[in-house]
C-alpha cells in the first residue's frame, strides 16, 4: 500500500444511485487496513480534471460509463501516513456493464478491490463503509 502513503493524494469519487440503492466497491482500506465498502473512485492524474479522473476510475473499477452530474462534498482524510483530499460527485450511468474491475496503480498480485454491489440505506448500516459521512448524508439520496 506504499502507493498511497507519505504524499498528498487528490481523489475523485462517484455516488451512483439506482432504484434506491448506492453502488459501492469493497476494498482493503489503506487507512484502516480493513475490508471496507466505499464509492468507486481514485487518484486524479496530473493534467486530468476531477471529472475526467472520475469517469476513468469508475470505468476501471466498475465497467460502467458515467456522466458527472454535480459535486456533493469535499472530504479530507489525514491519518498518518495517509493524506487525501476527496471530491464526491453524484453520477449517472450512461453505458457499460457492471463488472468488478481493478486498481491499475497496483500489480495483479497486490489488488485491494474484491467485490462490488448496490446497497439500500438499511443495508449500509450493517456493513463497514467509508467515508464516515456516507451513511448519514446518503440517506437523503436513497
Amino acid at each position: 500500500m506504499d502507493n498511497y502513503s507519505g504524499r498528498l493524494r487528490v481523489r475523485s469519487c462517484g455516488v451512483l444511485i439506482e432504484e434506491g440503492k448506492i453502488l459501492l466497491v469493497e476494498l482493503k482500506s489503506p487507512v484502516t487496513k480493513k475490508w471496507t465498502w466505499l464509492p468507486p473512485g481514485g487518484a486524479v492524474k496530473f493534467g486530468e480534471t476531477i471529472e475526467e479522473a472520475l469517469i476513468r476510475e469508475f470505468r476501471e473499477e466498475t465497467g460502467l460509463d458515467i456522466s458527472v452530474l454535480k459535486r456533493l462534498k469535499v472530504n479530507e482524510v489525514i491519518k498518518t501516513p495517509i493524506h487525501a483530499i476527496e471530491f464526491y460527485h453524484l453520477v449517472k450511468r450512461v453505458g457499460g456493464e457492471l463488472t468488478l474491475g481493478s486498481d491499475p496503480e497496483l500489480s495483479k498480485e497486490k489488488q485491494i478491490i474484491r467485490d462490488i454491489g448496490f446497497f439500500t440505506h438499511k443495508e449500509l448500516e450493517k456493513i463497514r463503509t467509508a467515508p464516515d459521512f456516507l451513511i448519514k448524508e446518503m440517506k437523503a439520496f436513497l
